[in-house]
């Protein structure tokens, strides 16, 4: 679990709005927090994490410190055509992954707390998916900025993975399933197909 939401860090955040309004949910990054060093629970449970949003956002306004809510991290997927079976009768169906965290949000409010969220999620993004960009001489356009972040920590209180990569077909037929995304020449199906084979 801690993999796919390393390896896809845009979580949706789902939290209780008004009676009015309904809940609000907003796409944005979020990483674990570097300074923590714990190993993971199976259910995740005490695992800290830190996110920001723009305080422009009409959901900032309705998160409250100590409320709880949802962060829906999605992994590789991709939609299996019964062909790929090669036996009657079969029906489609689609393979996907994917982690619900469940946590307690506190809103960060001090600006230098907010930078550091900011460069702690440069610096894990940058070695992720970046090419090591140096910040230092940023830092200054950051501090404009910051006043219009809002940034908070999540104590995870249990995490729920579902991992649905055609476990239940023969082996021959996962192997096929993951031929046909292998061949498709489409990122997001290759990742679903290396995802199959290793945790076959």
């Amino acid at each position: 679990m801690v993999d796919l939401m390393r390896g896809n860090p845009l979580a949706l955040m789902v939290s209780n709005g008004t009676p009015a309004d309904g809940p609000y949910a907003t796409h944005l990054p979020v990483i674990t927090d570097p300074q923590w060093e714990g190993p993971a629970a199976s259910d995740l449970a005490d695992m800290p994490l830190l996110g920001h949003m723009n305080r422009a956002n009409p959901h900032w306004a309705t998160l409250n410190t100590g409320s709880m809510i949802l962060l829906a991290f999605t992994g590789p997927h991709a939609y299996v055509s019964p062909t790929v079976y090669d036996i009657t009768p079969a029906a489609p169906t689609w393979n996907f992954t994917s982690v619900h965290v469940h946590g307690v949000v506190e809103k960060i409010e001090s600006a230098e707390e907010t930078l550091g969220v900011v460069r702690a999620t440069v610096q894990a993004f940058e070695k992720e998916f970046g090419d090591s960009w140096d910040m230092s001489e940023s830092i200054g356009y950051f501090r404009k900025i910051v006043p219009g972040v809002g940034a908070f920590r999540v104590r995870v209180t249990k995490a729920e993975g579902m991992f649905k990569l055609s476990q239940e077909q023969r082996p021959e037929i996962r192997e096929r399933v993951v031929q046909s995304f292998a061949g498709r020449g489409c990122t997001r199906h290759a990742q679903t197909a290396d995802l199959m084979s290793r945790l076959s």
